[in-house]
């Protein structure tokens, strides 16, 4: 319960990193995404999905995968998702995903939220926070972008417009790097 708490202290203090898009700008600079200096290639892993399935980032090799973790008690978490989708019906085709993993302790809070936000994409489970600590995540929302080859090539930490000129000029950046 407290570190709920805690994540929810941060998440809300996270909206303050809300980018500011400035026209004309590297579109990774204008969503204040953090490279690495090298990109290194991204922990694989398996999670339940709400509907008892399992979800695996192995099976996105070859995609560029957005991999968020959220909360449906975090505010900018609930107001990010809805660009999200956008972003996953704009490029899905074109071989891109979204892959979603909640932190919520109770994977009851899940279901009704997709359902009421019409979200589509994957959705993973990790109510003990095992995978995000793997990953180092210390709030939500939390977001990484993953190349082809499996390399974790951008951070962002809070929420992001993912629905802007900016973020489109990213992920078909990557799209269109071999």
């Amino acid at each position: 319960m407290i570190l709920a708490r805690v994540m929810l202290i941060m998440c809300v203090a996270a909206t303050a990193l809300w980018p500011r898009a400035a026209s004309g700008q590297d579109p990774f600079k204008a969503l204040e995404l953090i490279k690495p200096a090298c990109p290194r290639a991204a922990n694989d892993f398996t999670v339940a999905s709400p509907d008892g399935k399992q979800l695996r980032l192995g099976d996105h090799r070859g995609k560029v995968v957005f991999l968020n973790f959220w909360a449906t008690w975090c505010p900018p978490c609930r107001e990010e998702m809805p660009a999200m989708e956008w972003l996953y019906q704009r490029y899905r085709d074109k071989g891109f995903t979204v892959i979603a993993i909640s932190v919520d302790s109770d994977i009851v809070a899940v279901p009704p939220f997709l359902k009421q936000n019409q979200l589509t994409f994957p959705i993973g489970h990790d109510p003990k926070m095992a995978l995000a600590d793997r990953y180092g995540m210390r709030a939500v929302p939390w977001s990484f972008l993953i190349d082809r080859k499996g390399n974790l090539v951008a951070l962002a930490i809070g929420p992001r417009a993912w629905d802007t000129k900016p973020a489109y000029a990213v992920i078909e950046t990557l799209l269109n790097s071999r």
